[in-house]
């Protein structure tokens, strides 16, 4: 589909915002952004009537689809709590498109989702990122896997704890994704020699992802909040050498400094919860500010359903109320994510080559009475208000 979106406030994120501008799609890629566009004939137009303009928001941490919401037991496959090292398993296999999150999502301009498996194991598995709007995972899907997720403090120790299994403690939990570690070395060095002497070789599907770590292709999500837990996952990045991002990091503020100067990310949030447990005793909605402050490339997460996905933005504009500039909250939700997960290529900004995912605000997003009006998802209508979601199976069996 060809569109051009005409008469924006339009906000690329990574450039300046442009007054009356143009965004032209064709073939479901960006391929011009700017104010004396030439509209092809043969563009559909949607006239933005001065509305805002932005990239479709990307969800760096969430489990939609995977943690499905009103359906209790039967909707819950966020995680495989009977083995603590899961690295093999892949969140793509047990996300259903068809899940009531995705449409909030496009209600509130998110369009694309890194989806993770949860906390409970010490290594969790792989992580997708996927367009929110699609009838089969596999058509929605950017990149998979983007990171293999992993986690410290309390989750996993209390899942195996009460089944009198290891690990129970921190030092357990450190110790089973240290020996994983060792053991994805020594697979990784007879899986060379054999190569080399031309000699067949046992596979191992857990081994096979955690090589991919340690030789940069994936980074390692890990799920901590604590700042004792975030020097813990630090140690261990420089034991073995892989690359670290630090999800939720709610006492991140307190390391500021450490996380800055190692260049390493966070994807902060949930930041709409409770005090639930003693991980979170430290959170706060100024903590994404003093992050950004300290020159750490900062990502807000909604955990999803932890906060519904749709509040995403809304998380964004309270940080900036408690400090966090307002054009870094904005990055936070686009392009920042975006980097941070790999697939800035594709989404989370409005650049020529990107994917045509664009929605028309009524406003500033960061203002809470503003909404998000038209979603397109690679030039395609998929969401209007307040009509709501364009139904995919249908609108796919009529093509």
């Amino acid at each position: 589909m060809n569109l051009a979106i005409t008469h924006g406030y339009v906000v690329p994120v990574d450039g300046d915002p442009i007054d009356d501008g143009t965004v032209l799609i064709r073939d479901g890629k960006i391929v011009e952004v700017g104010r004396d566009v030439e509209v092809p004939p043969d563009c559909t137009v949607v006239d933005a009537e001065g509305g805002w303009v932005l990239p479709g928001f990307v969800e760096a941490h969430g489990h939609l689809g995977v943690y499905e919401e009103a359906e209790g037991w039967a909707g819950r496959d966020t995680n495989e709590t009977t083995d603590p090292n899961g690295a093999r398993l892949r969140a793509l296999d047990a996300i259903n498109p068809a899940e009531l999150g995705f449409a909030d999502a496009l209600s509130g301009g998110v369009t694309t989702a890194v989806i993770k498996p949860g906390s409970a194991n010490p290594i969790g598995g792989q992580t997708v990122a996927i367009k929110t709007w699609g009838r089969t995972v596999d058509e929605m899907l950017i990149r998979e896997p983007v990171s293999v997720k992993s986690a410290l403090g309390e989750n996993p120790k209390r899942v195996y704890g009460d089944q009198k299994k290891l690990p129970s403690t921190r030092q357990g939990v450190a110790a089973v994704i240290r020996e994983a570690f060792m053991k994805a070395q020594d697979y990784r060095a007879r899986r060379a020699a054999a190569r080399e002497e031309g000699k067949p070789f046992d596979r191992d599907a857990t081994l096979e992802v955690l090589v991919r770590v340690l030789d940069g292709e994936l980074p390692w999500c890990q799920h901590t909040h604590r700042a004792d837990d975030i020097a813990t996952a630090l140690r261990l990045a420089d034991e073995f050498g892989y690359r670290l991002v630090i999800n939720h990091g709610t006492e991140g503020h307190l390391l500021a400094d450490l996380l800055a100067e190692r260049g390493i990310p966070v994807i902060i949030g949930p930041l709409f919860t409770s005090r639930s447990k003693v991980e979170l005793r430290q959170r706060s909605l100024r903590n994404p500010g003093i992050l950004a402050r300290a020159g750490v490339e900062l990502a807000i997460t909604t955990d999803h359903p932890v906060v519904p996905i749709h509040f995403l933005v809304h998380q964004a504009t309270l940080a900036v109320k408690e400090g966090l500039d307002a054009a870094e909250a904005l990055r936070s939700i686009t392009v920042n994510p975006a980097r941070i997960m790999g697939i800035d290529d594709r989404v989370g900004a409005l650049r020529p080559g990107l994917d045509g995912d664009v929605v028309i605000w009524s406003g500033d997003p960061l203002d809470v009475m503003s909404r998000a009006l038209r979603v397109f998802v690679s030039g395609r209508a998929v969401y209007a208000y307040p009509e709501g979601v364009v139904d995919p199976y249908y609108s796919e069996a009529r093509k």
